[in-house]
């Protein structure tokens, strides 16, 4: 009997393993494309909110009105930033783009003062900037304003795109459950006449079923660690790659992502484990041939 046990353990070592490995190969998916459709909206949250509207304004306002404008641009609810540039500001960015020689010619011409706006993501369409337009030539010395609109028209498409990855996301984790549930349980096919032997000689359920469930416990938790350090060094790799991914970067969601992929990898092996230790039990002896 002993050397039976011994043998029917060195049997299920190898289902264990292939469960491991099946399961992590399974959350490291669902983690790569969860971390796609997170920095995707993350991207386009950034894009937006880096649409700049330029608000010029006359050379001859003063100061009262030029303060009323910026007030108003700073309580306005579409707006998350701004920045005033007076004459001495727009000649530094205007030498910053082209060539020191011209110093005299930049002197003697007139640079109009202006107000740099960036506005909050969920406002960054061309509905609200337009509106946002709109009311800045209410005031009389405002000369100008201009957004990128071919730009800001885009962004919707960067939306759709979004939902069709969330989509995907959601699709792939369902697939995820019964892939996870299907090899669990070709693992624990391996274990059916144990688990039926134990029942005959009078174990009881939660007696057969503790250790299982243990070793379910501890292999989800293994193969969603692995998922998880995969994810990690992947992300790390890119952003050392592509630097400008860093700009992405949400140490609180990538957190989030991890103790979800931890969470499922853990549930789903448990739930199919217990499930298939019950449908064993159930079974005729015969059945299980």
């Amino acid at each position: 009997m002993a050397q039976t046990g011994k043998l029917s353990a060195k049997r299920s070592k190898p289902s264990y393993f292939m469960s491991i490995l099946g399961v992590t190969l399974v959350l490291f998916i669902v983690g790569v494309l969860g971390w796609v459709v997170l920095n995707s909206r993350k991207l386009e949250q950034v894009l937006r909110e880096s649409a700049t509207m330029n608000v010029f304004i006359d050379q001859t306002t003063n100061d009262k009105d030029k303060d009323s404008l910026l007030a108003f641009v700073q309580k306005h609810v579409y707006v998350k930033s701004y920045r005033y540039i007076d004459k001495d500001e727009a000649k530094k960015e205007w030498l910053s783009q082209g060539n020191e020689d011209f110093n005299q010619f930049i002197d003697n011409m007139v640079l109009p003062r202006s107000v740099d706006v960036n506005f909050k993501s969920e406002f960054a369409d061309s509905a609200h900037m337009s509106s946002f337009k709109n009311e800045l030539q209410q005031f009389s010395f405002v000369s100008e304003v201009k957004f990128p609109k071919e730009v800001v028209a885009k962004f919707s498409l960067l939306r759709k795109v979004s939902l069709a990855l969330a989509i995907l996301a959601m699709v792939l984790l369902a697939l995820t459950v019964i892939l996870i549930d299907n090899t669990i349980r070709l693992a624990m096919f391996s274990n059916r006449f144990l688990i039926k032997t134990m029942q005959m000689v009078g174990a009881t359920r939660w007696f057969i079923a503790r250790p299982l469930n243990v070793r379910a416990l501890i292999n989800g938790a293994v193969a969603a660690l692995i998922a998880i350090a995969a994810i990690v060094v992947i992300v790390l790799s890119l952003e050392n790659w592509v630097p400008e991914l860093k700009a992405l970067r949400d140490t609180q969601t990538l957190l989030l992502l991890c103790l979800v992929i931890l969470l499922i990898g853990i549930s789903i092996t448990l739930v199919s484990t217990h499930r298939s230790i019950i449908k064993y039990l159930k079974m005729k002896l015969d059945d299980l041939y």
